[in-house]
């Protein structure tokens, strides 16, 4: 089950909903989808077994843990080899506040996702932690003033 043309209306519906309410019982689950609870294990299951379903977390308020400030980060290298790239990596991967990296196309080779408490945090993280990567050779920061919309659930096709 690796295409989603393998998946019917009902792992759909099991998705969507696994995507919106991951503590939902196994009851109400197969009550929302019109199916008997052993059936309906039985797919969460196979979802999970397929790899579709990697895990289940809990979203939680950053304001409410006194994470207020969140950064984009466009990252570029000084050489852009398998090297420079893999300590990148390694470095970028042992800064806690670092929640999120991604390669990209265009002017910078990486997309870091920070969160920090506050600016002076965040000025820190920057001056202490990212810029003392050598492989580094240009950041671009970008400082998110609000967050219209912040979806955790993917369209599935």
């Amino acid at each position: 089950m690796s295409a989603s043309a393998k998946l019917d209306m009902t792992d759909r519906k099991i998705l969507d909903i696994l995507q919106r309410h991951a503590k939902i019982t196994n009851a109400q689950l197969s009550k929302d989808i019109e199916l008997s609870p052993a059936p309906t294990l039985e797919r969460v299951k196979k979802l999970e077994n397929a790899g579709i379903i990697q895990s289940y977390h809990a979203k939680l308020n950053t304001k409410a843990l006194g994470l207020g400030v969140t950064t984009f980060v466009n990252v570029k290298l000084a050489k852009y080899n398998k090297e420079n790239t893999e300590e990148f990596l390694r470095k970028a991967n042992e800064i806690p506040e670092v929640i999120e990296c991604h390669q990209v196309t265009g002017n910078s080779h990486y997309l870091l996702k920070i969160i920090t408490s506050d600016i002076e945090t965040y000025q820190k993280v920057l001056l202490d932690k990212i810029s003392a990567i050598e492989e580094i050779d240009d950041v671009q920061s970008m400082v998110v003033l609000s967050t219209p919309k912040d979806s955790n659930t993917i369209p599935i096709p």
